[in-house]
């Protein structure tokens, strides 16, 4: 179909260019609530250019697979997009993060393979782009797996960790990158297929010692690694669009990991080498001992309608819930009793960065009264009500007072500083990070105990029917 169309190199450039421009102004549509639809639509563009690209450049003689491929992958796109709610967001961003590095490595072994049967003379530049994309696919590809596992509640969200672990670790990086150099300087078969497989045992020894809290910080680094995995898969295929676009998500990506270590007061360091998550499993045990006080949805509806300002902090249990519809609507009869509403982000909550926005925006709450920390922090000391709605480690004031907390110097949303702090929580268990949270002894913090969807529900029928 596409065979009688004649573009000259430097068309091919102008093409590969636009797509990526339209690629950068999709990530910049990203940074913000209110320009993340014009975003998608821009990375939309940009993807369909490069797809016609493809399909029109001349050394791409045959296009039925290709048109087999975006056939399958459009139809399980379409369903996957359909069925999947939205507290399961961080899993399939996981599970796609997977796809993206077994490519590359079958992109790498297929290249491999390809030139090798072809006659075609393999320089070390090229063994060693091959290599590289390989090692970081595999790696990409099982640490993805362990993360979906985690987050889907698979196997333990704990840290799994035993002795020697991180020597291993060190051996077999140290292994791979020797096998890497044989690879280049033999450009045989064995050594590829050997640092492959060390990559894929890698990507799995990596990740099993993450923790539950530190799962946000692992998407985003898993998210840069795939980036990478594209780029070095773009000089496999000399393919200038695949480099930029690789390099484009694989930065970004290292930039959000930073930037969510440093909301977490930690180290990409020690999160690789091991997370918190589950020091405290007994917290939920002692609870009762210690007292907390608990508030029927009266009361809550009582306080909230009489605030002046009320605060809203949403964490995961408000994604597993899928409450955020019966919080609008709870800010909607708020708003019509006089009431001022915001909404305080922290930039790690939920399982994957800006969980809670895209849950928010998704319910249509206005990009104007959501918050990030930095900007909502300072308005607590004059909230009438902080309504917690499924948040936990996020608002844990032992982050600030209790230096034998593992969250000790994690900044966190001052929700404690609230003239009333009100909890929605299923139960007294601990949060992702399996540390007890002294908010909810707290002599102005009082928990409404039940599903966050069916307490805002019953909060609005309440106020309206008052």
């Amino acid at each position: 179909m596409f065979s009688q169309i004649q573009i000259s190199p430097d068309g091919f450039a102008a093409i590969y260019l636009a797509a990526t421009v339209f690629f950068i102004l999709g990530l910049k549509g990203l940074s913000s609530p209110k320009t993340a639809l014009k975003g998608n639509r821009n990375a939309m563009i940009g993807m369909t250019i490069a797809i016609v690209a493809t399909l029109i450049h001349p050394e791409v003689r045959e296009t039925t697979w290709i048109w087999a491929g975006l056939g399958v992958g459009a139809v399980i796109g379409i369903a996957v997009a359909l069925k999947i709610d939205m507290k399961s967001m961080p899993q399939l961003v996981a599970a796609l993060h997977s796809f993206v590095g077994l490519a590359a490595v079958f992109i790498a072994a297929g290249t491999f393979y390809a030139d090798l049967s072809s006659g075609k003379p393999l320089g070390g530049a090229t063994l060693f782009e091959l290599g590289i994309g390989s090692f970081i696919g595999a790696i990409t590809f099982t640490g993805s797996l362990v993360a979906f596992a985690k987050l889907q509640e698979l196997v333990s969200s704990n840290p799994l960790v035993f002795r020697g672990q991180h020597l291993l670790n060190a051996l077999l990086g140290i292994a791979m990158f020797g096998f890497t150099a044989q690879f280049v300087m033999s450009g045989e078969a064995a050594p590829f297929w050997v640092l492959t497989a060390i990559a894929l045992g890698l990507g799995f020894l990596l990740v099993l010692p993450i923790g539950g809290a530190d799962m946000p910080v692992v998407v985003s680094m898993l998210n840069s690694y795939s980036g990478w995995a594209a780029a070095a898969t773009g000089f496999t295929l000399e393919n200038p669009l695949l480099i930029t676009t690789g390099a484009l998500v694989g930065s970004s990506g290292a930039i959000l990991s930073y930037i969510m270590c440093r909301a977490m007061n930690r180290s990409i360091i020690s999160v690789i080498l091991g997370g918190f998550g589950g020091e405290a499993a007994a917290a939920g045990a002692s609870a009762p001992t210690k007292g907390v006080k608990s508030a029927s949805v009266e009361d809550a509806a009582f306080m909230l309608e009489n605030a002046s300002k009320v605060v809203i902090v949403p964490g995961y249990g408000m994604a597993v819930a899928q409450a955020q519809h019966a919080i609008k609507e709870l800010v909607h009869t708020l708003n019509a009793k006089g009431v001022e509403v915001k909404f305080a982000i922290h930039p790690v909550a939920g399982r994957m960065p800006g969980h809670m926005n895209v849950l928010l925006a998704e319910s249509d709450i206005p990009y104007d009264i959501v918050f990030e920390m930095e900007d909502i922090n300072s308005d607590f000391s004059s909230t009438d009500v902080a309504l917690v709605v499924g948040a936990n480690d996020v608002v844990n004031p032992d982050a600030k007072t209790n230096k034998a907390s593992p969250l000790y110097g994690m900044p966190i949303l001052d929700a404690y500083k609230a003239k009333q702090v009100l909890v929605i929580k299923r139960s007294m268990k601990a949060g992702y990070a399996g540390v007890d949270n002294a908010l909810f002894y707290y002599d102005n913090c009082s928990l409404v105990f039940g599903d966050a969807k069916a307490v805002c529900e019953n909060l609005t029928k309440t106020m309206l029917a008052g």
